[in-house]
């Protein structure tokens, strides 16, 4: 079966003037069918995707025009061009105008100026539909950039408020960590002092107060050391007891990060050893 890219139908109810047309067109590489009234074109429509439609004008029970509005209403794609009679081009002229009709040719035609006419017609149908096809994906592709939109402000909103219960949280364990009634001292893998409280600031470690960005080493001696190291490669609380600190004996608990945090570091904190 033939793989056309165009089909024409000719409605007339002479048959000479169907063969003159078949003649005429059959070398143009169209698919092309053939009516003899305009209800069988219309049957023919209904039944073969059409994009143009050449009709006499003077048929019985139905004129061209007729059938070319049934077919505008029906079809509105499917470009109409008649042929005619000098007696019919005014009621053509009033169907052109109506948009009914697409171009009309007299009788008799020129068979080279028809032949250029279909083809420009049929040009300008692709070009249609290639804009149309254009338009539809422009259209689907911004629905799909608004649904994509819409869906990034939603995951920023949620982010935001996550982040902002993550403060809020982080607040709190800050206030917590600062009522608390114990020396609490938080030390990176690295050995660094990241954090302390209220209680941790207030102790004097041979005569020098804790602070942020000092080593461990540089308040507790190698044993407090070993003993975070031991933390966390075991991931197990680490307990030191009796440590002198200005003459004050504390038990000092060393506890691994957990979670993702994880190997990140340990919280020390100091309890008196008569506490």
């Amino acid at each position: 079966m033939d793989d056309f890219q165009h089909t024409v139908l000719c409605v007339d109810d002479e048959e000479a003037i169907l063969h003159s047309l078949k003649r005429l067109l059959r070398k143009e590489g169209y698919q092309l069918l053939t009516a003899t009234s305009a209800d069988e074109g219309l049957k023919i429509l209904e039944e073969n995707d059409v994009h143009l439609v050449i009709s006499d004008q003077r048929m019985p029970q139905m004129s061209g025009t007729e059938f070319f509005a049934a077919v505008k209403e029906q079809y509105p794609d499917t470009i109409r061009i008649i042929l005619s009679g000098y007696t019919d081009v005014d009621s053509i002229t009033e169907s052109i105008n109506k948009g009914h009709v697409y171009k009309f040719f007299l009788k008799p035609w020129n068979d080279q100026s028809l032949k250029l006419e279909i083809r420009q017609a049929l040009n300008q149908y692709d070009l249609i539909q290639a804009n149309r096809g254009l338009n539809e994906k422009v259209l689907e592709q911004n629905e799909a950039l608004k649904k994509t939109n819409e869906n990034l402000e939603t995951l920023v909103k949620e982010r935001t408020m996550e982040l902002e219960i993550q403060n809020q949280a982080l607040e709190l364990s800050r206030a917590i960590l600062e009522d608390l009634d114990l020396p609490i001292v938080g030390v990176s893998a690295e050995g660094t002092i990241a954090l302390f409280n209220r209680e941790a600031k207030s102790i004097s470690i041979n005569g020098n107060s804790i602070e942020i960005g000092k080593d461990i080493s540089d308040y507790f001696s190698t044993d407090a050391r070993d003993k975070m190291v031991s933390a966390l490669e075991t991931s197990t609380t680490q307990l030191m007891k009796q440590y002198s600190i200005s003459g004050v004996s504390y038990n000092i608990n060393i506890t691994p990060l957990s979670g993702r945090f994880m190997g990140k570091g340990v919280i020390v904190s100091l309890k008196q050893g008569n506490r």
